[in-house]
């Protein structure tokens, strides 16, 4: 091996020696670069892969059903302006003709004399009228009118129906825009409810005077005694 013997000068089968040794180790190194190369690559992606996974474990539910906060949940539109309320108001049915006088349908007043004097009997008038469009009907009878006396800190003096209550029936058709007068007189004197307490004179002062018929309640009115 080391002397080679043929018709050729020993030069010649020298160098192809060396080729043949060079091209070798050429052979070799490259395959070794190329697993090198290869299990490098696969530390790198495995340490990605680790530490991607490395919070907590992935089970096999969740390899098949993805997590609730990947799936989107429809937002539900906002309000932006008061153009985009739509604000429902219920209807106020219209007032029927020749139906009963509601309390909205009337307007109610009291009206005295202003003043008068000390144990004398003034007369008051209670002011029913028809505010609506249409004629109406409304019981006026006399249990239900009534006129309250009060002073200024809202004490209650007098009242028509306290001693002397009187019934009647006086279902009355008010056309739009009728008013109707009822006079009552107070005799001057305190009452209370049941008329069973001493009555007496109230003295000099203001006083304020408040009408009802039945459910509908009028203004106080001022009334002065001197």
């Amino acid at each position: 091996m080391l002397h080679p013997v043929g018709k050729l000068p020993s030069a010649v089968y020298w160098r192809r020696r060396l080729l043949l040794l060079t091209l070798l180790i050429a052979v070799l190194g490259g395959a070794a670069w190329l697993a090198v190369t290869l299990l490098v690559g696969r530390d790198s992606s495995g340490s990605a892969s680790s530490s991607a996974g490395a919070g907590r474990p992935v089970s096999a539910l969740e390899r098949v059903v993805p997590s609730l906060s990947a799936v989107a949940t429809p937002t539900p539109p906002l309000v932006t302006s008061a153009a985009d309320a739509v604000v429902t108001i219920p209807a106020v049915p219209d007032p029927v003709a020749g139906g009963p006088c509601t309390d909205d349908m009337l307007r109610l007043e009291v009206r005295t004399p202003g003043s008068a004097a000390v144990g004398s009997k003034p007369t008051f008038e209670l002011l029913v009228a028809n505010v609506s469009a249409v004629p109406c009907v409304r019981a006026l009878d006399k249990g239900l009118q009534e006129l309250l006396l009060f002073d200024v800190s809202g004490n209650r003096i007098w009242g028509s129906n306290d001693c002397f209550p009187e019934a009647s029936s006086d279902p009355r058709t008010l056309a739009p825009g009728e008013v109707v007068t009822i006079p009552l007189v107070w005799g001057g004197l305190t009452s209370e409810p049941s008329c069973t307490a001493a009555r007496g004179t109230p003295g000099p002062g203001s006083y304020l005077v408040r009408g009802r018929l039945d459910t509908k309640v009028s203004p106080d009115a001022p009334f002065t005694l001197a």
